[in-house]
This record gives structure tokens, C-alpha cells and sequence, in this order.
């Protein structure tokens, strides 16, 4: 089935984020701590301060944009054991109301993020060695939520007109 334009560009978006940024967090992390551990920590004796809070920001930007790009790929998890024994129009509703009710959910989710964000410099949550705020992590976890919603939406568009979901073709042509 031929992909709608929205859905390209939101399926483009999602890969380059998926790519860029969750690619430049993991070569960061194998070459950060492997880096750490063998040459600071074994050879010199003499860790780099604060690697495990860059580790954990890290982990925290790679989550953050698996989010999105997961559903659309459908890496998330679903319990469909009850799929099979109803009827296909009872389904295809089903997963339509599922999916309004997940993406209420998370967009409540996206916006308590901001505001957990805005008093995160209030009440000092930073790092243990660093210091850094979490401020800007909770902003980018509900950037990534807000997005994690239109995924939503365009999976609910999909059921409410074709019936069915089209995810990211991975590994095709995206023509």
C-alpha cells in the first residue's frame, strides 16, 4: 500500500531522528565508555568524573527518541489475544478507540514532562557528579512524547480510512 505525503514525511522524520541522533548517542556511549573503563579507569587509574552521569543523559536521549520511532515501526508491545476471535470491523474499532485513548494519554504525559521541567530547577534535580538539570531532559522526553502522539493520530487516521496500519517499511525502498 502507497504511503500518504503526511505519513512520508513524518516516517522521514522519525529515521533521521531515529539515525542521527539516537546513532550519534550510541557511537558517543560505546566510544565514551569504552574509552572510560579501559583507558582511565584501567590503564591510568583515574576515571573520568561524571562519565556515569553522561552515560545516563545519554541513555535518556537515545529513550527519548525510540519512543516515537518505535511505534512506528511497531516495536512497541501489544496483546492482540483477544484480535482473533472478533470480528474484523469490531477490531479495526478497537484499535482506532485504543489508539485515541493512548494518544490522550500521552499528550497528559507530554505536558505533566513540561512541567515536572519547569520546576526541575527549583528543586534541584541535577545530576549526582555533574550537576546538570534535568530541566532540558525532561523537555526533550516530552518533545519526544508530543511526537509519540502523532504517531498516534496517523496510526488512527490510517484504521479510520484504510483499516489497517502501515508502519515504516525498514529495509525497503521508501519511494
Amino acid at each position: 500500500m502507497k504511503h500518504p505525503t503526511w505519513l512520508k514525511a513524518l516516517d522521514k522524520v522519525l529515521i533521521w531522528a531515529a539515525l542521527g541522533v539516537g546513532g550519534a548517542m550510541l557511537i558517543f556511549m560505546a566510544l565514551f565508555g569504552t574509552f572510560n573503563v579501559l583507558v582511565m579507569r584501567k590503564l591510568m587509574n583515574a576515571p573520568v568524573r561524571g562519565a556515569e552521569d553522561l552515560m545516563i543523559l545519554s541513555l535518556v536521549i537515545l529513550v527519548a527518541i525510540a519512543i516515537p520511532f518505535g511505534g512506528r515501526v511497531g516495536a512497541h508491545i501489544e496483546i492482540e489475544i483477544l484480535e482473533s476471535r472478533m470480528s474484523p470491523g469490531f477490531a479495526r474499532w478497537s484499535l482506532f478507540v485504543v489508539r485515541v485513548v493512548a494518544g490522550a494519554l500521552m499528550l497528559l504525559m507530554a505536558w505533566e514532562l513540561v512541567a515536572a521541567g519547569q520546576k526541575a530547577t527549583k528543586f534541584g534535580e541535577t545530576t549526582q557528579q555533574l550537576l546538570i538539570s534535568y530541566e532540558p531532559f525532561y523537555y526533550l522526553l516530552a518533545g519526544c512524547t508530543a511526537l509519540y502522539v502523532l504517531v498516534l493520530i496517523a496510526d488512527a487516521i490510517q484504521l479510520a480510512t484504510v483499516g489497517k496500519i502501515t508502519l515504516i517499511p525498514l529495509g525497503e525502498e521508501m519511494a
